[in-house]
């Protein structure tokens, strides 16, 4: 269970990290600074040379590197997760299959010049780091902990999985807000998210559980302080100037990452209060040994 819980935690950190370049890459004009894929101007992906890593080459390139690393983690993830059987294993299946999907994505984007895809590959990278999150959920030793009754009580399943499936289409509008510039839909869903959230947050806050209540703690510090970002990247688009543009840079990329994070936290509040009150002994066995 430990050497699971460690290789998805270092999974999603490298996730986040490739998160991160993606908005480099969109918000810095990037994304076809290396014009031809698998290769790079005609190098093998792993052999370009780092001294001509510079500019918008640098960023697009980094995000490719990176994009390979987190697929090798992946594939290891899947491995010692196959190990474990039952739904670890189904879990892992799902981790590979969407890093590939994710990988061949990307690359299209480059290919097909379709903007459609670059927003496909921007919703499903957000999945996936929420994917991540619960496999290192599900391999931490507080998972065996049974959940609290009001974790698990039928109203919070239902809010926590109204709260997660409302910031991943949020999210989805913040895509399209990138792409093709739909502020409407992304602020309707801000105050969505921003008005049940909340509630709760609040609930799982008093639970008690092991899992939700500290979760839901971070959730409301990362809410508040992605208001905060939130508001500072309206204000850089609906009024040029006001921003530097090195602050509005990082305004716009921490925006992306606090999502990013957020969407991760409410995906593993839902599933804590999914849980069974007690974790199969089967389960456990499985995932110990495969540690």
């Amino acid at each position: 269970m430990a050497t699971a819980h460690r290789l998805a935690l270092v999974t999603a950190a490298a996730t986040l990290v490739l998160i991160l370049f993606g908005g480099l890459v969109t918000n810095t004009g990037s994304a076809l600074a290396v014009p031809d894929w698998p290769t790079t101007f005609g190098h093998n992906m792993f052999l370009y040379p780092w001294s001509q890593m510079v500019g918008g080459i640098f960023y697009e390139h980094s995000h490719r590197l990176l994009g390979a690393l987190v697929g090798l983690l992946t594939l290891a993830l899947a491995a010692v997760l196959w190990r474990a059987g039952g739904r670890c294993r189904a879990l892992g299946l799902v981790a590979a299959t969407a890093v590939v999907a994710q990988g061949v994505l990307g690359g299209l984007r480059v290919v097909l010049l379709e903007q459609t895809l670059a927003i496909l590959h921007g919703c499903l990278a957000q999945a996936f780091f929420a994917l991540v999150a619960v496999a290192a959920l599900v391999t931490s030793p507080r998972w065996q902990e049974p959940a609290t009754a009001e974790a698990l009580a039928a109203s919070t399943r239902s809010l926590t999985l109204a709260v997660a499936a409302l910031v991943y289409i949020q999210i989805v509008f913040g895509a399209l807000l990138t792409h093709a510039g739909f502020l409407q839909l992304h602020m309707i869903g801000a105050l969505a998210v921003f008005a049940l959230a909340p509630i709760a947050t609040a609930r799982l806050r008093r639970s008690g559980d092991a899992v939700a209540a500290p979760m839901a703690r971070a959730l409301l510090v990362l809410l508040g302080a992605q208001l905060l970002l939130g508001v500072g990247s309206l204000l850089l688009r609906v009024v040029p100037g006001v921003v530097p543009d090195g602050l509005g840079l990082i305004l716009t990329v921490a925006h992306r990452l606090a999502g990013s994070l957020i969407l991760a936290g409410t995906v593993v509040l839902a599933v804590r209060s999914g849980a069974t009150p007690a974790p199969s002994a089967t389960l456990i066995e499985a995932v110990e040994h495969s540690a």
